[in-house]
């Protein structure tokens, strides 16, 4: 049996179980996330603090991502000697690390944040100075801004990203105008705290001056992630509002 022209000029029809381009690569988002330790929100449940906070490590993660620089500073100030200053961070990490280990929890953070202050250290201890300790914080930081700079400049704001995949909307933000344009802005702003970090530190460490530098670093730490992180909450939700039911689907 042949074709009728009719036929073969009708155009093919998709199958819809097949996924598409876009599907694919929010689900390899999705799936990468997941692998990485976040939750994502349920369909249709706006994001909360609380998530956010989670998703980024919560509180825990945070006290982890602070107090090892911390001590590293209290030690170095107080005895200008840079071996048990290096030791001591190293050793929270350690303690750290194990606590969660003990607590059957997720040692991914814990274990990532050891290996930074280990390459930290090993810098500082192959230059001798205890500037150096910072160092690698320079390149995350640089890296980071520079990555979230980028990804506005393509349209694929990272924060974006993120969201999507937090509130299960995907990459579907990306058609709407004002969800693209609060998120190009968070994720301006998160660059902006990166970049700034850079801009502050960075004549500092070139002077040497390692009380300022890490007193400058636990400065613009938490006391300016979590204020961003609030704000990033709040223009989350002015987008990502509850849907709130019609006046006949209230009197049901």
């Amino acid at each position: 049996m042949t074709d009728t022209p009719a036929s073969r000029d009708e155009p093919e029809t998709p199958d819809p179980a097949e996924p598409t381009p876009k599907g694919v690569f929010a689900d390899s988002m999705a799936a990468a996330a997941r692998r990485a330790g976040f939750s994502p929100a349920a369909e249709g449940e706006p994001i909360s603090g609380h998530a956010l906070l989670a998703a980024m490590g919560g509180i825990r993660g945070l006290v982890e991502a602070v107090l090892p620089g911390l001590v590293f500073l209290v030690t170095y100030t107080l005895t200008r000697d840079l071996i048990p200053s290096l030791v001591a961070p190293i050793v929270i990490g350690v303690v750290m690390a194990g606590l969660r280990v003990a607590a059957r929890q997720t040692v991914t953070q814990a274990v990532g944040g050891l290996v930074g202050i280990g390459i930290s250290a090993v810098l500082a201890l192959l230059s001798g100075k205890a500037e150096d300790f910072y160092l690698s914080g320079f390149w995350i930081n640089g890296v980071y801004g520079g990555a979230l700079v980028i990804s506005i400049i393509v349209g694929w704001p990272l924060i974006g990203l993120a969201v999507g995949f937090l509130v299960g909307d995907g990459v579907n933000w990306r058609s709407d105008p004002s969800k693209r344009r609060v998120l190009s802005l968070l994720t301006g702003l998160w660059a902006g705290l990166f970049l700034l970090r850079l801009a502050v530190e960075l004549p500092l460490y070139y002077a040497g001056n390692v009380a300022w530098l890490g007193a400058t670093k636990l400065l613009m730490g938490i006391p300016l992630y979590a204020p961003l992180l609030i704000v990033s909450w709040l223009m989350v939700r002015s987008v990502y509002r509850p849907s709130t039911p019609s006046v006949g689907e209230a009197e049901l």
